[in-house]
């Protein structure tokens, strides 16, 4: 709900200096006098509106004490802390519709310090999205809408007003981005001169772990470089982190450290809610090109005098001090879970006093539907491309892998070459797919012709497919994240696969949270990489990106099965894809035909060879060494080959299908990869691998010194009972 007075406010705050940083950020209490000095010269939020939202601070605080002491665990000291933001957040600032909790227009709200998850699940029900009461009391229990941490709705949990799976602490500040940079392309792609359907803010909450993590740093750097100034983050500054008081860890002037990136920064008192109030109408009201920080000055766990102001507040320790701090805080008592219904109907907007408020803010909603009617009726092509990527429809895999044309590739070839091939098809099918590199397009060759490039400046606009990260790893994955949790675009990044060790944070949430709109593209796969040396030869790294559960991890060994790969990676709904492409050239099996390749690719596993006799081996074989499994066998009638580009994708098909491909009257078995053994064991008796690091030399030396050749693998093979 939107208040009328904070156009006002935000009127009479813009350029108001009393929030920039203070000379000396250690002085708080300088701090917070300057801020309220500011919020003086300013208006103020009306007396009624401000009562109601100081009740629902606390009516808040009271859900989240008697949700944790039930559950007997669980982090007080942010709810508690960081009530007034909020009460201004949901009460007052942000634009949503509880009824319509998928409304794309809607502002985000990510809690980064995902550890406080009861401020968010508190402001839910209080706000009135589909989140009872009872699912309050049945935090951190099994099957219930409150999970430990906050979960992007997925096949374990569904809770409305989760925009964003958070826990590891940061990569909710660079989700945060994604949203952000997603938004700006939205409304370069589908604004009109004559309708604005896409015009919403994304805001943040974090801690100083947030900021202690680097990632948040390398996103702060992209946010400000492409002024996305739709973003607002709240810095929850209470001072304290798990261990120590923060000030034994860091020291550093928080506010100029994002002055220097190009943010504008605010600093004021996180429990003064017309500061709060008008420090947020005024990012919001500001377009000038810088995302916006909000210093929040506030004390950890306040209302609990035995804990506030320490680190024992971060947790669970004050339980035992609960029913007194609801006392101090003046609710009733004995009540547990208590809400009035004073602030039941101020968020319902149904109280006289806040009908108006109400009002207002559901007109702003109608308009929008009015508007985008309109809008759909002028650009029907438009509204269909944006009602596909709403409901993220596309053409279905089998489907595409028809579609798109044959690579007729004759001569060996590059599977990040072929990659490149495929994806120029890949944005013609799906034209809200998008794509990005850490620095490397020209390496790993995923860049969209025609595509532009996304941002502010240069040759960029907001509407560009090609985002360029700079050397941020870590960021670019929880940006891209960001993109698939706002729901508009498909996005893949790129780096070498060597890097990928910097972006598996990202991954592993990106699985656990079901993300089907997201996959990241590793080039440079193996040992073959060569002259560069161990540094940058990936040996242990495809396994230990195919021990997340729910990623789907495609090696291809030819052109057609990266068509396959890339195919898969943007039809599948329900978790991310690794897509792992070679540097050095691959011989095309095209004994076997091109729609057999993909079709074979697309479950996972398929026969690349058939044996000419009885069945006596089968060689197993992905990515490079499909070539040498091939070559290896070609003596040999009874030798089957199969082709494994995606373990997972196979583990998903029929026994009957599985049974075909990998007939369980044949034992004797070889699998090859130029990496770690251990997983192939699940399929073969005997493994030729690589376990070890390599070492600097050509590319094809590397290889044949460890074992990875067709000469080398038909020994192995002979050498088999």
């Amino acid at each position: 709900m939107k208040f009328s007075m904070l156009a006002i406010a935000a009127t009479a705050f813009a350029g108001v200096q009393g929030f920039a940083p203070v000379a000396n950020p250690s002085a708080r209490v300088l701090a917070m006098q300057q801020a309220s000095t500011a919020i003086q010269m300013s208006a103020a939020v009306d007396v009624d509106t401000k009562a109601a939202l100081a009740t629902a601070a606390n009516e808040a605080r009271g859900l989240a004490m008697d949700s944790i002491a039930a559950a007997h665990s669980g982090h007080m000291g942010l709810p508690l802390g960081a009530a007034e933001i909020g009460a201004s957040l949901y009460g007052s600032q942000m634009s949503y519709n509880p009824k319509d909790p998928q409304w794309v227009n809607r502002d985000r709200f990510i809690l980064s310090a995902g550890h406080g998850s009861m401020f968010l699940y508190s402001w839910l029900n209080l706000a009135g999205f589909d989140l009872p009461i009872d699912e309050l009391k049945n935090f951190r229990q099994h099957h219930s809408m409150t999970p430990g941490h906050p979960e992007f709705p997925n096949s374990e949990h569904n809770t409305p007003g989760i925009e964003c799976t958070t826990g590891p602490l940061g990569q909710g500040v660079a989700n945060a981005v994604g949203f952000a940079a997603s938004e700006k392309m939205a409304e370069a792609v589908y604004n009109t001169d004559d309708h604005k359907i896409f015009d919403h803010h994304v805001f943040a909450l974090a801690g100083d772990g947030c900021f202690q993590e680097g990632v948040s740093a390398e996103a702060a750097a992209f946010a400000a470089h492409e002024k996305l100034d739709n973003l607002v983050i709240l810095y929850d500054a209470n001072e304290v982190t798990l261990d120590k008081m923060a000030e034994y860890t860091q020291s550093e002037d928080i506010l100029k450290r994002y002055e220097a990136y190009g943010w504008e920064v605010y600093d004021i008192d996180g429990h003064d809610l017309d500061a709060v109030e008008a420090t947020i109408a005024a990012a919001k009201a500001s377009d000038n090109g810088k995302p916006k920080f909000i210093k929040c000055n506030t004390i950890i766990g306040k209302g609990m005098e035995e804990t506030e102001g320490t680190k024992a507040a971060h947790g669970e320790a004050g339980v035992p001090y609960v029913d007194k701090a609801k006392l101090n805080i003046g609710l009733p008592e004995g009540e547990k879970w208590y809400v009035s219904e004073g602030t039941r109907d101020f968020f319902k907007g149904v109280q006289e006093k806040n009908q108006a408020a109400y009002d207002e803010w559901q007109a702003t909603y109608d308009e929008w539907q009015a508007t985008y009617k309109a809008w759909s009726e002028a650009n029907p092509d438009l509204a269909k491309q944006l009602e596909d990527s709403v409901a993220d429809n596309v053409m279905p895999a089998d489907e595409m892998i028809k579609a798109i044309p044959d690579m007729n590739v004759d001569a060996a070839e590059a599977t990040r070459v072929s990659g490149y091939k495929v994806i120029q098809e890949i944005s013609k099918i799906v034209p809200q797919y998008v794509s990005g590199s850490a620095d490397l397009h020209g390496s790993c060759r995923n860049y969209i012709d025609n595509g532009g490039n996304y941002g502010a400046g240069f040759d960029k606009s907001y509407a560009g497919k090609n985002l360029y990260f700079g050397i941020r790893e870590h960021a670019m994955g929880s940006i891209l994240n960001g993109f698939a949790y706002h729901g508009l675009f498909k996005a893949s990044g790129s780096t070498f696969l060597v890097f990928a060790d910097y972006i598996r944070p990202t991954i592993r949430v990106a699985g656990l949270a079901e993300l089907g709109r997201v996959s990241y593209v590793f080039t440079h796969d193996s040992i073959g990489v060569g002259e560069d040396g161990p540094t940058h030869q990936p040996v242990e790294t495809v396994s230990g990106l195919r021990a997340f559960p729910n990623v789907d991890v495609y090696r291809p060994a030819d052109a057609e099965e990266t068509v396959a790969a890339y195919v898969s990676s943007v039809t599948r709904k329900d978790g991310p894809t690794v897509l792992v492409f070679s540097r050095q050239n691959l011989e095309q099996n095209n004994a076997v035909s091109a729609a057999e390749r993909r079709e074979g690719a697309l479950k996972g596993a398929y026969v690349a060879k058939k044996e000419e006799g009885d069945l006596d081996v089968i060689v197993i074989a992905t990515g490079s060494e499909v070539q040498h499994a091939l070559e290896a066998t070609k003596d040999m009638p009874g030798a089957r080959v199969v082709s494994m580009p995606c373990m997972e994708a196979y583990e998903r098909q029929s026994d009957e299908y599985k049974e075909s491909v990998l007939p369980s009257t044949c034992t004797k078995r070889i699998a090859m990869e130029a990496g770690i053994t251990g997983l192939w064991y699940k399929y073969a008796s005997k493994v030729v691998g690589v376990d070890r690091y390599g070492f600097s030399a050509p590319g094809d030396i590397v290889m044949k010194e460890l074992g990875m050749s067709a000469e080398n693998l038909k020994k192995e093979i002979e050498s088999m009972a």
